[in-house]
């Protein structure tokens, strides 16, 4: 083990509470500590029932607060912290494993210069899809009285997002190693977000949004196909700076459909300005006509990133009472690179403390 490995230090008997993000900017990532169990207690600062597991999964972005039980009494051996990507994709990555080691407190200094074995833990294969969406079931909101789940019951506005990979016509001028001179895309519902020279939010506030962005992203799909089975002939995606307008204090759902174009993967979406709750998720396309009736309207996890299961669908909801201008984005970088995103536009609502409120007397000019 190299000499600035992490080492964390425990007493025997004693409870560690571990904050944990995943700071990785292109991979989601198993946790886990060699011969221990850690409790879930938190993901993405919301408190959730406990979940007492040996692995833990956290996509880039995403919060995650566990317990760890120290064992009653010193053992004697030095315990594996491991964390290693969780990759369903069809590009190549970095399939190395971090790590740090756990150390207990030895009484007396008993054994201080013995070299004690170093233990180490299981951790899921590299593309163990399944215990990606058990483990992201298990985790429930406390829905208590002092710890509500407000899960919108009505539906006012109803989304269905393909999300995934395409091709897109290579740049003017340019030469791409695509077939027919293309190049990788991403896309929601087959738009690639094109970046804009103007900011959005300001855009929206100054009612300025004319060559900026428009308001007709697509609620559904332009096309419909087999999500998860064989892709179809045209893979292009189209480009722009498109946004969906939504009025104050709506209640939004939107499931996310995974696609199988160029290869089923996983997908970490992140919603600015919102916590939302993942009502519904399963593998392969997902059913209107069956599925909603076994959304989780009760206690469902309240987040603000959560992973479109590869091969597979998931369902939130959330209460637009935040105006502005908010993106929605796959929280893998190379995939927000490539136009895997979209925006929310929430406009204001008539009370004084539900406008937008202007920008500060101090912000820099560009």
């Amino acid at each position: 083990m190299h000499a600035d490995t992490f080492k964390l230090k425990v007493k025997p008997g004693k409870t560690y509470l571990l904050r944990m993000i995943n700071a990785a900017l292109n991979d989601e990532l198993f946790f886990s500590i060699a011969n221990h169990t850690l409790t879930v207690v938190e993901t993405d600062a919301v408190y959730v029932k406990p979940i007492k597991t040996k692995v833990v999964l956290i996509t880039p972005g995403q919060t995650t607060n566990v317990l760890l039980k120290a064992k009653h009494k010193s053992p004697n051996a030095s315990f594996l912290i491991a964390a290693r990507p969780y990759a369903t994709g069809p590009a190549s990555f970095d399939n190395t494993t971090t790590a740090g080691v756990l150390e207990y407190e030895q009484p007396n200094n008993a054994n201080k210069n013995k070299k004690l074995p170093l233990l180490k833990p299981a951790l899921p294969k590299f593309n163990d899809t399944n215990f990606a969406m058990q483990f992201s079931k298990k985790i429930r909101s406390l829905a208590t009285a002092k710890f509500p789940a407000k899960v919108p019951r009505k539906v006012d506005r109803l989304f269905f997002f393909t999300v995934g990979l395409g091709l897109s016509p290579c740049p003017q001028n340019q030469t791409c190693q695509g077939p027919n001179n293309t190049m990788l895309a991403a896309s929601i519902n087959n738009v690639s977000f094109a970046q804009p020279n103007i900011a959005l939010l300001q855009a929206h506030f100054f009612n300025k949004s004319k060559g900026v962005y428009t308001t007709d992203f697509p609620a559904n799909p332009p096309f419909k196909f087999n999500y998860t089975g064989t892709p179809p002939s045209n893979i292009l995606v189209s480009s722009g700076t498109r946004a969906v307008a939504l009025p104050f204090n709506a209640s939004v759902e939107v499931v996310m459909q995974d696609t199988s174009i160029i290869g089923a993967e996983s997908h970490p979406l992140h919603l600015h300005g919102f916590n939302f709750f993942v009502v519904g998720q399963g593998f392969g396309n997902f059913d209107p006509s069956k599925d909603p009736a076994k959304f989780n309207l009760v206690d469902p996890a309240e987040r603000n990133t959560v992973g479109v299961p590869s091969g597979g669908w998931v369902a939130i909801r959330f209460l637009a009472d935040n105006p502005g201008a908010w993106f929605m984005h796959c929280h893998l970088e190379v995939h927000t690179s490539w136009g895997l995103k979209m925006a929310w536009i929430v406009n204001d609502g008539k009370g004084p403390k539900q406008k937008l409120p202007p920008p500060p007397s101090d912000l820099p000019k560009c």
